[in-house]
């Protein structure tokens, strides 16, 4: 009977931080306000206008929800990368 109640406590436990490693991650949208929302929070210095040009251009980059949780779940590196490339661009004026 002990060997039960310790064996069950261990399967909770288990479970537990299972689901606490689960839950604990970035949480997935699958919506381009998401997927911009992790844009801007990973661009340091980010204008607005980065916001507004992500949101103008995802419709036309993401088909369906599994591709905007699959770049909502890119490390920051690797999701500033995928809009901005990996050359450095220089700044434009306006005149």
């Amino acid at each position: 009977m002990i060997r039960g109640l310790f064996a069950a406590a261990m399967i909770i436990l288990l479970t537990s931080c299972i689901v606490k490693h689960l839950v604990g991650g970035p949480r997935l949208t699958g919506t381009c306000t998401g997927a911009c929302s992790h844009y801007v929070e990973c661009k340091p210095g980010h204008l607005d206008s980065d916001r507004t040009r992500c949101e103008a251009e995802c419709p036309g980059v993401f088909s369906d929800r599994d591709s905007l949780m699959a770049y909502e779940s890119l490390s920051c590196k690797n999701a500033v990368e995928y809009v901005d490339g990996t050359q450095p661009r220089a700044a434009t004026q306006s005149r």
